[in-house]
């Protein structure tokens, strides 16, 4: 490997070292109900996300909330001897992507049946130190 080739994979290696990812797969709430919180706290600091999620009153805050304190501990797991309050975490990025869709069969009037799609989705929250 060349000098150059090394640099600019210590400097993606240093870039990757300050950020943590955390997924959650199958959720089973809709894309758009899971927008609607993830859109509160994108961009902001982690413990005023974590504020926010904890005390909102939707269903999909409670799975948001888990999945950002799991980020979190990625982040320490990173960064050994640092803490989350002393660095300034942000919520750079949260994806809420449509998941797979359980097909299900409602009874309809006159011997007809209507198709029910429950849908789930995939969240991606990426945790960034803003210095």
């Amino acid at each position: 490997m060349g000098a150059r080739k090394r640099e600019a994979a210590n400097k993606r290696k240093e870039i990757l070292k300050q950020t943590a990812i955390a997924e959650l797969v199958n959720c089973p709430t809709s894309p758009m109900k899971m927008r609607l919180v993830a859109d509160i706290i994108r961009g902001k600091g982690v413990t005023d996300a974590l504020n926010i999620l904890k005390f909102s009153r939707k269903e999909a805050s409670l799975r948001l909330e888990k999945l950002l304190r799991s980020a979190i501990a990625n982040w320490e797991a990173k960064n050994e001897g640092e803490r989350p309050e002393d660095t300034h975490l942000v919520v750079s990025e949260i994806h809420v992507d449509g998941g797979r869709m359980l097909k299900r069969i409602q009874p309809a009037p006159q011997g007809r049946a209507h198709r029910v799609r429950k849908r789930s989705n995939h969240v991606t929250i990426i945790v960034d130190s803003v210095k």
